[in-house]
């Protein structure tokens, strides 16, 4: 491996961060912004949920999940890491496409440090090359520091990991390489240790010690029932799927000591026959997809919840500007 290259593992010491790193000593507080990058279905949002500790981003086994960037907050008594998770930079075959590859440049101008997803199961591609090159021209312009992080490096053998881990030091100048495991926990601390190292100093935290993210209740509720409706559909499907919570009221004829809340979610679909896969024969998929959103809306608002659900169908929503506009893109 190249000489300026680490690869980290739990017993490696990580890098003092900032102003202080050139004197040699690390700064008593540091806090910042990293931001996971990585082509679809790299695990950047299975990282990120358990870097914090709890679920703030959306997961499937569908590539292309995430449309927000969603913050996760890890906060320890040294630092504060505020991840930025993004969509998954891909080329694109449609106007939302586009869109969500510009969201990830406009992120990566705005963080600290970058974790650069690269699944230990699947070979380096195309798709690599082509984030990395983008990773490339950050690097050039604003030296902003890239960490290469072999994500489910629990689903190979020592020998795949290896070979892995040699491919991605082959594929650019990274600040260090880590492999990692977020399903099983294998370095997830050590992954914080490095990001965080290279955070700037700060007098403290960014967010309170108890907020492990800043999106808007509305957003984390559409993202649980668009998590819901992906499960188990057809391949093509996920691209289709958009999700607008209409409304969140509480129940006024509630007692206080139980609250009920009404929520209403319009689930937009692109043709009437992926509306059918939706809905499912007798309404039994749509029942399915209800019950799983429910659960999560009801751990996140901390109570009992209502929820209406409803299918529409959206022509072509990703290649027209004002449906994409409509739709929150």
């Amino acid at each position: 491996m190249s000489d300026d290259t680490r690869t980290t593992d739990a017993t490696a010491e990580t890098t003092p961060a900032g102003d202080a790193a050139a004197a040699g000593e690390a700064p008593a507080y540091v806090a910042g912004f990293a931001c996971l990058v990585g082509r679809p279905n790299a695990g950047k949002s299975t990282l990120t949920n358990a870097l914090v500790g709890e679920k703030v981003a959306i997961t499937s086994s569908k590539p292309q999940t995430t449309r927000h960037t969603i913050r996760g907050i890890v906060t320890t008594p040294t630092s504060q890491l505020v991840l930025v998770d993004t969509p998954g930079l891909h080329k694109p075959r449609t106007l939302l496409g586009e869109r969500l590859n510009d969201l990830v440049r406009e992120t990566l101008l705005d963080v600290d440090v970058v974790g650069f997803c690269l699944p230990s199961d699947q070979r380096i591609g195309p798709g690599d090359q082509f984030i990395a090159n983008e990773l490339a021209e950050l690097q050039r312009a604003k030296r902003t520091p890239v960490v290469a992080l072999a994500t489910k490096s629990d689903t190979v053998d020592r020998q795949r990991l290896a070979e892995h881990l040699i491919a991605i030091d082959q594929l650019g100048e990274w600040a260090e390489i880590v492999p990692c495991s977020a399903t099983r926990g294998d370095q997830v601390d050590t992954v914080a240790q490095v990001l965080a190292s290279y955070l700037p100093p700060s007098p403290g935290p960014l967010y309170p010690d108890d907020v492990l993210t800043d999106e808007p209740e509305t957003v984390m509720i559409a993202e649980l029932v668009r998590e819901a409706a992906l499960e188990g559909v057809r391949d093509e499907l996920p691209h289709s799927i958009a999700v607008v919570v209409e409304e969140v009221l509480p129940r006024e004829d509630r007692p206080a000591d139980k609250p009920l809340t009404d929520v209403r979610v319009n689930v937009f679909v692109e043709r009437s026959s992926q509306k059918a896969i939706i809905i499912g024969r007798g309404g039994s998929r749509l029942r399915e997809v209800g019950a799983t959103a429910r659960q999560g809306i009801e751990k996140l608002l901390g109570h009992r919840v209502h929820l209406d659900l409803h299918v529409k169908v959206a022509k072509d929503w990703q290649r027209d500007p004002k449906q994409l506009q409509r739709l929150g893109f």
